[in-house]
């Protein structure tokens, strides 16, 4: 019997956030709630509203004998292709023209799907189902096909101030539009003390303040006008820096705002401030990427620690965040060794820095990127493989710069030849 080919979607190929709808899931085995349960939960569904029930389409065709049906409705049977067809027949008659179908079946059956589709059902998973399929599946339904691809989030954070969290994330970006030609976003949420602007010698407009304040205003057009324009494909979201407002941030904003500009580029790079709100954890929840900067002190691996938990326990169905240990080798400071600290905080370190002060602090000082001061630098070529890691490459392997190392490349190269 001919089957239907359905593939697992990896997590960072599911980007797409579900919008505000209504769902409801009619389940017959108790795997498939549980796994609806962790649908939930999951960050990509923080706008739906979804209840999971037991009983199949029975309990379905109860349930809706007079209430509206909700714009997607999931039903999953046991039976066979007659069997299942019948029960759909039932169904119909209390099912809402506009109401999207979802059937989780047990029966792997070209036939019955081509039917199925025939018949005007969204879409036939064969069980047992991953959550992330459920909302890939749910996401491809409400997508427009002549749309642009959703642009990923990627949200930096420091693990305490002054670890260089913002520089990097800043120095990421660049390469982004740089090196990748990648239409880039950098937004700088620390509205008070941010660096962006001076990082790129850059003059942010008032114009996320007013963002803000009136989030159901903001769309595209307006959100355009707000962008500081640094190169053909870098743009920073940013406001010109003052103490004079307070930096309240509605959730419900940034939300709008972040969903605004992944719709319209590819990239999105989120600095986010060092402080811990409701809307800085939504941030960090809704994000398709997490990178905790570090350095190997006490109060960084506690607080990055925190952080890392958090992250992971927010976003159970996404690889766990990236960890950047920066500023390593400083002179006359005692440190935690890079083993010790990644063991104690769980993550093993994606790119680890050396201390560099002079580089650091001439591109600082000078609103220039690492890579314009001095390409041949560590931090230079770290940060570039941490730029190549999340543009989904894997970087190249480091040359041996010892003598030893040196003997056996040329060695292992004369016997190939």
């Amino acid at each position: 019997m001919e089957q239907v080919q359905q593939a697992q979607p990896a997590p960072e190929d599911v980007v797409a956030l579900i919008p505000r709808i209504n769902i409801q899931a009619f389940c017959e085995d108790q795997n498939t709630a549980n796994t609806m349960q962790s649908v939930i939960a999951d960050r990509r569904m923080s706008k739906a509203h979804v209840s999971v029930h037991l009983g199949g389409i029975s309990a379905a065709i109860q349930a809706f004998g007079n209430s509206k049906t909700p714009e997607v409705l999931i039903v999953e049977s046991n039976k066979q292709r007659d069997a299942l067809l019948s029960d759909l027949g039932h169904l119909a008659h209390v099912c809402d023209p506009n109401t999207k179908v979802m059937i989780i079946g047990h029966v792997n059956d070209i036939i019955l799907y081509r039917e199925l589709m025939r018949q005007g059902i969204s879409e036939y998973i064969v069980a047992p189902v991953h959550q992330l399929q459920i909302i890939d599946t749910i996401g491809n339904m409400f997508s427009d096909p002549e749309a642009k691809p959703v642009g990923r989030v990627m949200s930096f954070v420091g693990a305490k101030g002054g670890v260089g969290s913002s520089t990097i994330a800043h120095n990421v970006g660049w390469l982004f539009s740089k090196q990748y030609a990648t239409d880039t976003v950098i937004t700088d949420l620390d509205l008070s003390f941010g660096t962006a602007g001076l990082n790129f010698n850059q003059d942010g407009s008032q114009g996320i303040w007013d963002a803000m304040s009136s989030p159901d205003r903001v769309d595209q057009a307006i959100l355009e006008r707000m962008l500081t324009k640094c190169s053909d494909r870098l743009s920073l979201l940013s406001a010109n820096v003052s103490i004079d407002r307070e930096a309240s941030i509605d959730e419900r904003a940034i939300e709008n705002i972040l969903d605004i500009v992944r719709s319209n580029v590819p990239c999105v790079v989120v600095d986010v401030p060092n402080i811990w709100s409701a809307w800085t954890k939504q941030v960090l929840t809704q994000s398709d990427e997490v990178i905790i900067t570090a350095t190997p002190e006490l109060a960084s691996l506690r607080n990055g620690k925190n952080l890392a938990d958090f992250v992971k326990a927010a976003r159970p169905n996404d690889a766990p965040p990236k960890l950047v240990l920066n500023q390593v080798g400083l002179a006359k400071r005692p440190e935690i060794p890079v083993g010790d600290f990644a063991k104690a905080i769980g993550i093993e370190p994606t790119i680890i820095i050396p201390f560099d002060g002079t580089t650091f602090g001439t591109a600082n000082s000078n609103g220039q990127m690492i890579a314009e001061v001095d390409a041949k630098s560590q931090a230079f070529s770290s940060i570039s493989d941490l730029a190549q890691i999340l543009q989904g490459q894997e970087p190249p392997p480091k040359e041996s710069k010892s003598p030893i190392g040196s003997l056996k490349a040329k060695l292992s190269s004369l016997r190939k030849k």
